[in-house]
């Protein structure tokens, strides 16, 4: 498979359901690779399961380039998602352009970033770099206002369709919808000419998206309703290292098929 583009993924619409998947490091971008996902999403969630943050406002650009780069360096055919951090494209447009373009060197294809802004999205695009949009629950924002409870009544429908149609007349590829209502995420879907990408907003979106730790069992801490577990690597890790530690302390290990004796 030839390398995803930004324009490969806006024709799935309609066409063909979009598998995104969060990835941090080298090490589990290249699986994630080898699985043939469409999308690798350098998220701030790193700041939860990567860097043991309560939540993502921490996060740093720098901290932001330093994932990304090392996701791009596993990155084979999948498109490159970045995650622009909390406070990094919120003050004015020439913030979030310079910012951008330091994700987009650090190797990311695109930018991701939260909220109804679709002047900042406009600036951007009109440099040339992609953005998708991120509409629904915010995480940066979330425990300054609504908090995590699911958008979508009758009102924040229309009002989020609404948005969502700024943001991709601004440009934006694509947008993601979290903790959205399903009938609210379907009505959305339906009214934007440009994929929606749902985590927790049901089976109507054009694509979905997990944070890769949820989904593979290995982050405890927080265990969203919305994401299905599809192994238990958590406690594997847990159990390969306890049964690591006890061949060391019982002097298991090493073994003569463990070390080399002098020729």
């Amino acid at each position: 498979m030839s390398r995803r583009t930004v324009g490969e993924i806006a024709g799935m619409k309609g066409r063909q359901k979009i598998a995104m998947v969060t990835a941090y490091d080298y090490t589990m971008a290249a699986l994630c690779e080898g699985a043939g996902v469409d999308v690798l999403l350098v998220g701030d969630s790193a700041g939860m399961v990567m860097m043991g943050h309560r939540s993502t406002v921490p996060v740093t650009m720098d901290d932001m380039c330093l994932f990304t780069g090392s996701v791009a360096r596993a990155r084979r055919d999948a498109l490159l998602v970045a995650d622009m951090p909390f406070m990094s494209y919120q003050a004015d447009a020439s913030q979030a352009v310079s910012n951008a373009g330091r994700l987009v060197r650090a190797g990311a294809d695109a930018v991701k970033l939260e909220g109804a802004m679709p002047g900042t999205v406009s600036a951007i695009t009109g440099v040339g770099i992609p953005v998708m949009g991120h509409l629904g629950v915010l995480p940066q924002t979330a425990l300054l206002g609504e908090g995590y409870a699911v958008r979508g009544g009758a009102e924040a429908a229309r009002a989020m369709t609404e948005e969502a149609r700024a943001l991709a007349e601004a440009g934006a590829f694509a947008v993601t919808l979290e903790m959205v209502s399903r009938e609210a995420a379907g009505q959305i879907t339906r009214s934007v000419p440009v994929p929606t990408i749902g985590i927790g907003s049901g089976p109507d979106c054009d694509g979905q998206v997990l944070v890769l730790q949820d989904m593979l069992g290995m982050y405890e801490r927080v265990r969203p309703r919305f994401v299905k577990r599809y192994a238990e690597i958590g406690g594997a890790v847990t159990d390969a290292v306890k049964r690591y530690a006890g061949d060391v302390r019982a002097g298991r290990f090493p073994a003569p098929e463990n070390w080399t004796d002098m020729n």
